[in-house]
């Protein structure tokens, strides 16, 4: 009696294992085929309506999807792979959705047979290491200081965006902003932090073309008194601040008893002589220019506008910190703290200038800036959002050959010189595994097939005269040019790729869809809301008598 019982919560159980795999690769696929057609120059934009009823246009992977609201957990974890590619390395965020979403597809049909997960996901990683191996051998070095060559390469990896028709301007803002703030760590490394030391500017109006490269820093605020202050100092020597210049008000209520008249009079004084003490402490250095980022009373602005020092108060921090590496000053926390040493003297120019109707301050012809600002001009936001959007891109790619500087070709020559090396490999795999490797192998020709798709080529044609270059193993850098759907070797057209990207894009498509195979089993945690007036439901407990009357699921 109890042996059926236990056979048919067994086959209820796979029933579920196999039904979630369906139901995860079915979302992965639809997440997939969202952003598909926008890979390659040829690609179309979406044009998404954001939460707060702004409309965004673009055909970068991750910004779509970001705008995505989806509640299928397989599809948010799709979505967070673009995520992390962009996190880690600013490009490919389109390929490694398209490839995780292929590596689950062609997984489907083995989880038909009744192939066990953890079997496809050992073929898996075992394809991962030899891809990596083929990467390694086609892979071919670039010399970083070349500087017409570090043009074609961020170039050709930004061709696939909107602002390619362009030409070189938003590779040339690229590699002049990062070629600014990297910092040598020893060792022949070099490290590049874009986040923290680049700050992108954009200011709606003028061209496109007047957007540059600051050799230093820009941000939207004036002086404090614009009639008393000189808004254009040649080679300033600026100071800047931690703390406020304004008198220290009592934290919550105060209470100052006063017993004689004059004793106001003694109260305001003290006041007045410790701001005057700290805008002598900081007079005393004859700085041009000094920098807060809180507060600055109207006394303290008469004092430092006596002196001729022009002011600038609530800064933000972040802004701060870039003023610092630009011109070589120590942000001080305290004015009695202030030494010679922590003056900037490293700017050559700080003025005032009005940019359509608001007033920036420039910082700018620094001697060695360890920061810098990207100043984007042009005619919309949106247009300005995506340039932005694609020159964060461009200046990760920049970073990434500074790190790592490897080639690979691009146009999808990668992915199947890959494929057609794991093919012949997969013959010598052994066991059962043999047949997963092998569809691994077939799915990396998911990029270049997208890619023919998005020309408008066609497809089985393209993609079988593809698959026989590649079978001779004749030359490793045929692909597909973008633009026109010609089969050409990718050396001649410049069309390349980053080792680095390449590398994590299989890394997190193979990762990926292995996490999401060994998932059997999606349980909810959200508490399902009851009628009003009804307690707490009591859970059910199975008896052995219930499991009879539970229908038999047929094999």
């Amino acid at each position: 009696m109890h042996a059926p019982v236990l056979v048919l919560k067994d086959s209820l159980k796979r029933e579920s294992g196999t039904k979630v795999h369906h139901a995860n690769i079915q979302a992965s696929k639809a997440v997939a085929d969202i952003i598909r057609t926008t890979l390659g120059p040829r690609s179309m934009l979406k044009m998404l309506l954001d939460a707060s009823g702004g409309i965004v246009v673009t055909n970068d992977g991750n910004s779509i999807l970001r705008e995505l609201d989806i509640a299928h957990p397989a599809a948010k974890s799709m979505i967070e792979l673009s995520r992390t590619q962009d996190e880690e390395v600013g490009d490919g965020t389109t390929s490694v959705i398209v490839l995780a979403g292929e590596m689950l597809h062609v997984a489907e049909a083995f989880i038909e047979k009744n192939y066990h997960p953890t079997v496809i996901c050992r073929a898996y990683n075992k394809a991962l290491e030899d891809a990596l191996a083929v990467l390694d051998k086609i892979a071919m070095d670039i010399d970083v200081k070349d500087r017409t060559a570090m043009l074609g390469l961020v170039k050709s990896c930004i061709g696939t965006k909107f602002t390619s028709q362009f030409g070189d301007l938003i590779a040339d803002l690229a590699i002049d902003a990062t070629a600014i703030v990297g910092v040598d760590l020893g060792q022949g490394l070099r490290e590049v932090d874009i986040k923290k030391y680049i700050k992108v500017e954009k200011v709606p109006g003028g061209q496109l073309e007047d957007s540059r490269v600051l050799k230093g820093v820009m941000f939207n605020k004036d002086v404090i008194a614009p009639g008393k202050m000189r808004r254009k100092i040649v080679n300033p020597r600026i100071i800047l601040l931690d703390c406020p210049l304004e008198y220290k008000k009592g934290e919550n209520q105060t209470n100052a008893e006063l017993v004689k008249e004059e004793d106001w009079g003694v109260l305001l004084k003290m006041e007045e002589e410790y701001i005057e003490n700290i805008c002598a402490q900081i007079i005393k250095f004859k700085p041009d220019l000094v920098i807060t980022e809180k507060g600055l009373s109207d006394l303290a602005c008469h004092y430092l506008s006596k002196a001729g020092i022009s002011a600038i108060r609530r800064l933000r921090k972040t802004d701060n910190n870039r003023i610092a590496k630009a011109c070589g000053a120590v942000i001080v926390n305290r004015p009695d703290e202030l030494q010679e040493s922590d003056v900037g003297t490293g700017a050559g120019l700080f003025e005032v200038k009005k940019i359509g109707d608001e007033f920036f301050a420039f910082i700018v012809d620094c001697k060695d800036p360890k920061a810098c600002t990207v100043l984007l001009r042009g005619a919309s936001k949106d247009l300005l959002n995506e340039v932005e959007r694609n020159l964060q891109d461009a200046m990760s790619v920049a970073r990434n050959i500074i790190k790592n500087p490897k080639l690979v070709p691009g146009g999808g020559a990668t992915e199947l010189t890959v494929s057609s090396t794991l093919k012949q490999k997969s013959s010598s795999v052994e066991g059962i595994e043999k047949w997963p490797y092998e569809a691994a192998a077939i799915a990396f020709e998911a990029i270049p097939r997208t890619l023919a798709q998005n020309c408008g080529v066609n497809v089985i044609r393209t993609m079988t005269a593809l698959q026989g270059k590649h079978a001779n193993g004749e030359n490793a850098w045929t692909g597909i040019d973008g633009n026109t759907g010609e089969i050409t070797d990718m050396k001649e057209r410049k069309i390349w790729d980053v080792y680095n990207v390449k590398s994590q894009t299989f890394k997190t498509a193979i990762e990926a869809s292995c996490m999401l195979l060994r998932i059997d089993d999606i349980v909810s945690g959200i508490k399902k809301k009851q009628a009003p007036g009804a307690g707490p439901s009591k859970p059910q407990i199975e008896t052995e008598a219930d499991a009879d009357n539970e229908q038999m699921i047929p094999e």
